[in-house]
């Protein structure tokens, strides 16, 4: 079940923009009062999105069902079919929006889970070089072993470091991965929190605002990462001057499970390769601490209720 909740028969519906339903928020004009539009409803997350519960509640509703069940084929198992309901479509559509042709190279930043997917999509769809960029050695081996090459943002200028690797014009497209928690460099950091405090903005883009920095005239800025709010020291001169394309947004969900499930099938790529604990479901506080403090190697996690404790 996509994490996106989608009638199937509204405009946008019908135009393949799932996450953009007229119908499945139920509290569209609370969301509509703050932010002037009105999202699909979404499992797990705020009121402003519906208030449903997502799938680690005791039971979870799931509206619209003749639209948002998906049937897994028999010969796949969970764990390579999981990460369809999110993370692998999230991904997927973020390298999608790049645009990539044949020959391009992409920068990621961020290597969290949705990073890990968009890397390996973006070679699905045709990229010659992924430029992973983060500062947690498990991620940035992860990203290895999917074929990119990495950056430690704490150890160089990112935005110099992708000049210099592409010929000094930069990535012809780049994902922004992290959103709105970005930590960047110290003085980023603390940039981003003090505006936070007197309430200049909500969010800290610090990959944001390298992305656009780094990414070449006429390139594409991809960003899955989560946005809530309000940012500031965005460089939208510099995006308006270098003719850069920007794309975002809520995952269709829905347009990509049938590929996405093919793309398995045929061994082009195996989901479960993300997961690094499986634990039962009792260790659910403990594991969320783990990896808020990214100890122990941990990128992502399976809980298992029928795991013996």
């Amino acid at each position: 079940m996509p994490f996106a909740i989608a009638c199937g028969e509204c405009y946008y519906c019908q135009q393949g923009l799932w996450s953009l339903c007229d119908n499945s928020n139920p509290n569209a004009a609370a969301a509509e009062e703050m932010y002037g539009y009105s999202p699909s409803g979404l499992f797990g997350y705020s009121h402003l999105f519906g208030g449903y519960a997502g799938g680690q509640a005791e039971y979870a509703r799931v509206p619209f069902s003749n639209v948002g069940c998906f049937k897994v084929p028999d010969e796949l198992s969970d764990e390579q079919t999981v990460f369809l309901t999110d993370i692998f479509p999230t991904g997927y559509m973020a390298a999608e929006n790049c645009n990539i042709q044949p020959g391009d190279t992409v920068a990621v930043w961020g290597c969290g889970p949705v990073a890990q997917f968009a890397i390996r999509s973006a070679y699905l769809l045709g990229a010659e070089r992924v430029i992973a960029i983060d500062r947690v050695p498990e991620r940035l081996e992860m990203a290895r072993l999917g074929g990119a090459d990495t950056l430690d943002y704490t150890q160089i200028d990112v935005v110099d470091a992708l000049r210099e690797m592409t010929g000094g014009r930069g990535p012809d497209a780049v994902i922004d991965a992290v959103g709105m928690e970005a930590h960047g460099t110290e003085l980023d950091y603390w940039y981003d929190r003090i505006a936070q405090q007197i309430r200049l903005e909500t969010d800290r883009p610090t990959a944001l605002r390298q992305a656009i920095q780094a990414c070449r005239k006429g390139g594409t800025v991809s960003i899955p990462g989560v946005y809530g709010g309000f940012i500031d020291k965005l460089p939208i001169g510099a995006a308006f001057n270098k003719g850069l394309t920007i794309k975002m947004g809520q995952t269709h969900v829905h347009k990509y499970l049938a590929p996405l499930t093919q793309h398995i099938q045929e061994r082009r790529i195996d989901p479960s390769f993300v997961i690094t604990h499986r634990v039962p479901l009792s260790q659910a506080p403990e594991m969320y601490k783990t990896f808020r403090d990214k100890r122990d190697g941990c990128i992502k996690v399976i809980l298992k209720p029928d795991m013996a404790v």
